[in-house]
């Protein structure tokens, strides 16, 4: 029996491209007595909660259309931005950083630092390439994938 998440994602993905949005995320869980349905989309120049309200008005349309049902339970559906600082989960949404401040965290301590933060110069299979600030200087660091566990978006401040 496929997901629902797979279900869900296959009924209302080609429907958001074609409003404009990309499907960041999905999921569907459990939180104490209730389910929630939540779908993330992004949109160049960001979303709006307009767009929110135009996507979650077509997701619901389709869902509540589609038989047989892919969720039989009530559920909640809430529609949003993936956020400022979303995590980077495809290697296209890595590629589309390049240029941007991202935030690493390692495995485990790597150059004397469990995360860094700078802007991605570089991804390719084997590291990352940052540029990092160390007060007033710019350094350029490498950093291997394989000590990585997380890369997602950062706000420079």
């Amino acid at each position: 029996m496929a997901k629902v998440v797979d279900v869900v994602r296959e009924l209302i993905e080609s429907e958001l491209q074609a409003q404009g949005y990309e499907l960041f995320d999905l999921t569907f869980s459990k939180e104490g007595k209730e389910w929630y349905l939540r779908v993330y989309i992004d949109k160049p120049g960001g979303v709006t909660l307009d767009d929110c309200v135009d996507a979650s008005e077509a997701i619901s349309a389709i869902v509540d259309q589609a038989e047989p049902d892919p969720i039989p339970q009530a559920y909640y559906l809430e529609v949003s931005s993936p956020g400022a600082e979303r995590p980077l989960k495809t290697e296209a949404d890595i590629q589309k950083a390049i240029g941007q401040w991202v935030h690493l965290n390692f495995y485990k301590e790597y150059q004397g630092h469990k995360q860094v933060e700078g802007k991605l110069l570089q991804a390719d299979e084997e590291a990352f390439t940052l540029e990092t600030k160390d007060k007033t200087r710019r350094l350029e660091g490498v950093y291997p994938r394989k000590n990585v566990s997380l890369i997602r978006l950062a706000i420079e401040f």
